[in-house]
């Protein structure tokens, strides 16, 4: 089964925040990335716990919002996600903190 949840946070900084989150990724995880749209992919087995698949996190620069986008194998796990996600892109982007995420999860 797989769970999906996404957000749309705003900002005008959302190609710099992607691209900063994916480079700080690409050491451990594998990701793949423009200054448009990343994609990164966490594996089942890792430090949030293990799960039964990899999750993916999508993320998509527009000119007024940061688009995430997390495909999980449970409900455990993407909400691990969100909270990582969060917490990364608060500490990246320090001089907008917090930042606002409204999960919708389907």
């Amino acid at each position: 089964m797989q769970t999906i949840s996404t957000t749309e946070i705003p900002t005008e900084n959302g190609s710099r925040d992607l691209q900063q989150l994916c480079k700080h990724w690409a050491h451990k995880l594998t990701v793949d990335f423009t200054s448009g749209q990343g994609r990164i992919t966490f594996p089942k087995d890792g430090r949030s716990g293990s799960w039964s698949q990899d999750a993916t996190v999508i993320l998509t620069a527009h000119p007024a919002h940061l688009e995430c986008r997390i495909e999980a194998s449970e409900t455990g796990q993407r909400d691990a996600l969100q909270d990582v996600l969060a917490s990364h892109l608060d500490r990246f982007a320090f001089r907008e903190a917090p930042l606002t995420f409204n999960w919708k999860n389907a």
